[in-house]
């Protein structure tokens, strides 16, 4: 989820046409997380193959990363490594919310509120080591490159985009402008209609571009000043202070220039590991020797994998991969159809 610095940007909306011939570095763990949320059943239930085992980061990863290559962007994945320990209680307070999701989803199927069970349903959502490894397999098939970070993947994302190596970090959390994205563009996993929660309403999604300069100049801060204030609302490594929003933390962190001087001026307390989470958004565990390259898609690879293993209909999936296809054309690359 990360922590909540809307109040603070000024998104410019784009078409995924824009971001044409663009190397996108994608948060893994976000897309997948909102596979799995948003491709479900009409009661909420997960896409799941004739063994049950479930499909839904599966279908998403094919058909949305198709969409993508399609328009011409070059995406590479970006999974999660471990934790920081300071991470802990935020996750466990994600199991806790979603363990009480899953009881509500129950109670609404039973009593035949489909709407409900729905929208409880989405929140339920837990992303295993199974499903990562059976997503790094499919992307190695298709011939899309992904990169293990040591620690999150929204630093090494970033880290990415600030080399060069990437134009855009896509990820839903504005964490990746703590973590010095230059550029962040968002819903690029969820671009199409989505309905309102618990309500009949359907809204058009669309990419939206932040820009992490513009976000500084126009309040006149530092990136340093900006996590300062992320640490005061509350970041997934740190609880943040109760009653402080992101514009209250930008007013005092402007007044008193960083969050030692708030704390001494404002008599406020509660904040502990002040440097340890600065440094984390400063100076975060990353991995320097990466690959970037598109290859060429082993298509009876995915054939056999999706719908041999997990009965995928075999004529969406090969139209799909014409899509595929075409991109590692583009790029140069020449499929084994070709020889």
């Amino acid at each position: 989820m990360g922590v909540n610095l809307k109040p603070l940007t000024s998104p410019e909306a784009i078409s995924l046409d824009e971001l044409k011939g663009k190397v996108i570095a994608i948060d893994a763990y976000n897309a997948l997380h909102q596979f799995l949320s948003i491709i479900r059943q009409r009661d909420g239930t997960l896409l799941k193959d004739s063994s049950g085992e479930v499909t839904s980061h599966l279908t998403g990863l094919l058909y949305r990363t198709s969409n993508l290559v399609e328009k011409g962007i070059k995406p590479i994945y970006v999974f999660d490594g471990k934790p920081h320990p300071l991470k802990m209680d935020t996750l466990n307070g994600r199991k806790a919310i979603k363990e009480k999701a899953m009881e509500e989803w129950e109670r609404a199927k039973e009593r035949g509120d489909m709407e409900e069970a729905r929208k409880k349903a989405q929140q339920t959502s837990v992303l295993s080591k199974e499903m990562v490894e059976e997503a790094k397999k499919l992307l190695e098939a298709l011939g899309i490159p992904y990169v293990q970070a040591p620690g999150e993947g929204e630093a090494q994302a970033s880290f990415m985009c600030m080399k060069g190596d990437a134009d855009f970090v896509s990820s839903q959390d504005f964490d990746c402008l703590l973590f010095g994205a230059p550029m962040l563009v968002r819903n690029v996993a969820i671009t199409g209609k989505r309905k309102m929660p618990g309500r009949q309403k359907w809204v058009n999604v669309s990419p939206e571009k932040i820009v992490l300069q513009d976000v500084l100049s126009e309040h006149g801060i530092t990136r340093e000043q900006l996590v300062d204030i992320a640490i005061l609302v509350g970041t997934d490594f740190n609880k943040g202070v109760k009653g402080i929003g992101p514009k209250t933390a930008l007013k005092l962190i402007k007044k008193y220039g960083r969050i030692e001087e708030v704390l001494r001026e404002e008599d406020i307390s509660g904040l502990d590991n002040i440097d340890e989470v600065r440094n984390i958004f400063l100076n975060p565990s990353v991995a320097e020797d990466y690959s970037t390259e598109w290859k060429a898609v082993n298509e009876e690879g995915v054939i056999n994998f999706l719908c041999g293993e997990h009965q995928f209909g075999e004529k969406r999936v090969r139209h799909a991969l014409e899509k595929f296809k075409a991109f590692s054309k583009s790029m140069g690359q020449k499929n084994l159809f070709d020889f």
